[in-house]
């Protein structure tokens, strides 16, 4: 025993927990039914941090559409993508449609430009508004360069179930505008529910108008979400 402090304590746990209700926008009330608990002990997990037993961490992961690991935060530093391959994949292209709905909202993507050195991608909070991919940066930023310039950028967002090694990918390719200081501009700030992670100072408003909206599934027979059964599985 070396006495250094895991750096995925238990601490941490009570927030994750909290976040993710706040995610999924459940009460205290309706999480700790699923997880046939009580609100007040479910306040107490998420407010004090305990180390809550085994049982009581497999029922609450369950409750709020996660993983043990994820709740514990022994995933946070790792690559997605570890796992294997799932048996009999199959890959699926997606309607613009179906792209745009998984698009709609917010959340963090990645954006794909060339930069003074060369390409470069970095992460940006983003919220879908009228039809556009609408994002905050530093009016002295690259990315605000590179969108006064009218430079093409893609866009990308995927989402991963590492349990069942299915996923997809959406990329909009387009190129991007800074609106001015104005009623647009103040409209699209007030309404994101996006902030930068990055923190204040990012206040220009970038759209994206994609000229190409295209997107990929990878669906595994048996898994959640397909409507197909794992060979040899059977459907009764």
């Amino acid at each position: 025993m070396t006495g250094t402090r895991d750096v995925h304590g238990a601490g941490d746990l009570g927030r994750r927990a909290a976040a993710r209700r706040a995610q999924l926008g459940l009460s205290l009330e309706e999480v700790a039914d699923r997880a046939g608990s009580t609100p007040s002990y479910l306040a107490y997990v998420e407010e004090q941090v305990p180390a809550p037993g085994p049982a009581f961490l497999v029922r609450l992961a369950d409750a709020l559409e996660t993983t043990v690991q994820d709740l514990a935060g022994f995933n946070a530093d790792l690559p997605q993508g570890g796992a294997a391959a799932g048996h009999h994949p199959r890959m699926e292209e997606l309607e613009e449609a179906e792209c745009w709905k998984l698009l709609d909202g917010h959340g963090v993507g990645r954006i794909a430009m060339t930069g003074a050195d060369g390409p470069v991608v970095f992460p940006v909070n983003y919220q879908v508004t009228d039809g556009r991919i609408v994002f905050l940066t530093a009016p002295d930023a690259g990315l605000a360069r590179a969108a006064s310039a009218g430079t093409e950028v893609a866009f990308e967002l995927d989402r991963l179930d590492e349990a069942f090694s299915q996923g997809w990918s959406v990329l909009a390719v387009g190129r991007t505008r800074t609106l001015p200081a104005g009623p647009e501009s103040e409209r699209l700030r007030s309404v994101m529910d996006s902030k930068p992670w990055a923190g204040d100072g990012r206040t220009t408003v970038v759209t994206l108008s994609p000229d190409r909206l295209t997107g990929r599934r990878i669906r595994v027979p048996g898994a959640p979400g397909s409507t197909e059964f794992a060979p040899g599985g059977g459907g009764g």
